[in-house]
């Protein structure tokens, strides 16, 4: 399985990427089987968000329709500590997938129950 990791909002400068960008990456995704991995923690930090909105990879696969909603496989990822609650250090966040393969996604489910515990302060 190959993939790509895809930062943004970038940090630390904030920059977005546009629409059409995020449709070329999605395309170039669905005909080379390429996983995304959308690292959108900072979907909060934006210094210019009338110029430059922070649209997210998974809101513009689903409006891209398919083939590509059906098939491309994401991982979004966001953030509570970055920008929401201003906790860095508490490292609070999920992701949600879509499209995963059955058997990647009984194995990451596997994965993140063995580490059920409650996180520790300092």
């Amino acid at each position: 399985m190959r993939s790509i990791v895809v930062i943004n909002p970038g940090n630390p400068t904030g920059q977005v990427l546009k629409r059409n960008d995020i449709e070329a990456i999605i395309k170039i995704c669905y005909e080379n089987e390429i996983l995304i991995i959308a690292d959108e923690v900072y979907q909060e930090n934006i210094y210019y968000q009338d110029t430059s909105p922070f649209i997210s990879f998974r809101k513009v696969l689903a409006e891209m329709g398919t083939p590509y909603r059906d098939s491309v496989e994401l991982i979004s990822m966001h953030s509570v500590s970055k920008g929401i609650m201003g906790e860095c250090g508490f490292r609070g966040g999920y992701f949600e997938t879509h499209n995963l393969d059955k058997f990647a996604d009984e194995m990451l489910y596997k994965l993140k129950s063995i580490e059920l515990c409650s996180n520790t302060v300092g």
